[in-house]
């Protein structure tokens, strides 16, 4: 039976055993977090050599940084229009308006981070221990130490063909295991979907039902709109693509864990068409800097609670709101309840009250399975564009090559006509 239908029947009886027997669905979380711990054990293991080795074999340290380069201006320009597509849906629907805010309870928030410390980021991206990193799941710090080790491969050259040989190994037995963590994935859906429905029920589903409509359309448009078009300018076969990677979409979407697909999300894009080097190097990156579905959550969040405490949504607010997201949500790596953290974050800077962010704790489950979804496509679209972009200046550069041609050889004829 195919995987997704495998996921399919364990969503259903998921939600069967959370509804029938509560106390039953809430101890089978352990599935779930059984299934992600063997995702997490074997994530960084595959992505640091993958990293590595597309480094390694790019042509010079100058490709190295116009892809980083292309990809980070990417990232920052699609989540700006995918935050102003949020703000302005969220605007014209009125989300918010009469919410019962006196039904938010701050003892949810706590042990919960109010905000981010981009010095602490920074510390996160540059490790003093990888090791330590390894161990703690730090995959900003990985990807920061595979680029140093790559470039350092590609300087020196033959001598570190062994090394690569060896990464290359590691590699391949790491896809293996991944494919066996896999099968299990229905395992961990049933968990999830248990624990879920029996933890936080559908109570609350009634008062807030306009504001999950609004993320689930905004995200709609997101999929069926903004990247249709992204993918048409870079001539992307974007139905194809989402066919190859929907499975891993979706099981990102019921376990709520984009990185339960990161590696085999690699393999699928290269089976897409999609280069290594840039595979490897741009996906693991969008995980960090690239939460398309996570940064509409975001800003649909912060204008339901102006709206719900009646605070100004003037078109200055607005546009602010969304410059305190651009910034913000570049601090969501290494961050964990990410999107909860830059949504308090982002509200204390505009002064709105933390306390809010508790009335959303009760659907976040709902919301969190779609923008997790749409994280995964949107970080395999943004390594479709760049690998499309770096194709396109290879074959400029090899018709110039082809058209300078002639014009050497012409000019050698010449040479030897003179000679004689």
């Amino acid at each position: 039976m195919p995987i997704g239908i495998q996921s399919i029947i364990a969503v259903g009886l998921g939600a069967l055993v959370g509804s029938l027997a509560p106390s039953g669905g809430e101890q089978m979380k352990i599935l779930g977090e059984v299934f992600l711990n063997l995702v997490q054990v074997v994530v960084l293991p595959l992505v640091f050599p993958l990293i590595v080795l597309g480094i390694a074999r790019m042509e010079s340290v100058k490709k190295v940084g116009r892809i980083a380069g292309k990809a980070i201006l990417y990232f920052e320009i699609v989540t700006t229009v995918i935050l102003l597509i949020a703000v302005g849906l969220a605007k014209f629907t009125g989300i918010g308006k009469g919410a019962p805010v006196e039904r938010a309870d701050a003892k949810d928030l706590d042990g919960m981070s109010q905000g981010i410390d981009f010095h602490e980021l920074v510390l996160h991206a540059v490790p003093k221990n990888i090791f330590a990193a390894f161990g703690e799941g730090n995959l900003l710090g990985a990807i920061v130490f595979a680029l140093l080790v790559g470039v350092a491969m590609a300087a020196i050259g033959e001598k570190s063909q062994p090394f690569a040989a060896v990464l290359e190994s590691v590699a391949a037995v790491m896809f293996k295991v991944v494919g066996y963590v896999i099968r299990v994935a229905p395992l961990g859906v049933l968990g999830f979907i248990s624990y879920d429905v029996a933890h936080y029920g559908f109570g609350n589903l009634r008062s807030l039902m306009g504001f999950i409509a609004v993320v689930y359309a905004g995200l709609a448009i997101v999929v069926g709109v903004l990247f249709p078009l992204i993918a048409a300018i870079y001539r992307i076969r974007y139905g194809d693509l989402l066919k190859s990677i929907a499975g891993l979409a979706g099981i990102a979407f019921v376990t709520r864990s984009s990185e339960s697909v990161l590696a085999p999300l690699m393999g699928r894009l290269e089976a897409f068409g999609l280069s290594r080097s840039t595979t490897s190097f741009v996906v693991p990156l969008g995980y960090s800097f690239n939460t398309d579905g996570s940064v509409l959550y975001q800003a649909a969040a912060l204008v339901f609670l102006a709206n719900a405490y009646g605070t100004d949504t003037s078109l200055p607010a607005l546009l602010l709101m969304v410059g305190v997201l651009v910034i913000l949500s570049k601090g969501m790596a290494g961050v964990a309840s990410a999107s909860i953290v830059v949504l308090i974050a982002a509200g204390n800077s505009i002064g709105l009250p933390a306390e809010g962010v508790a009335l959303l704790l009760g659907v976040d489950f709902i919301v969190d399975m779609a923008r997790t979804g749409v994280n995964v496509i949107g970080n395999s679209l943004a390594a479709a564009v760049v690998d499309s972009s770096e194709q396109r200046r290879e074959t400029r550069r090899g018709r110039r090559e082809t058209s300078h041609a002639p014009v050497a050889h012409e000019a050698v004829a010449l040479q030897k006509d003179t000679a004689q």
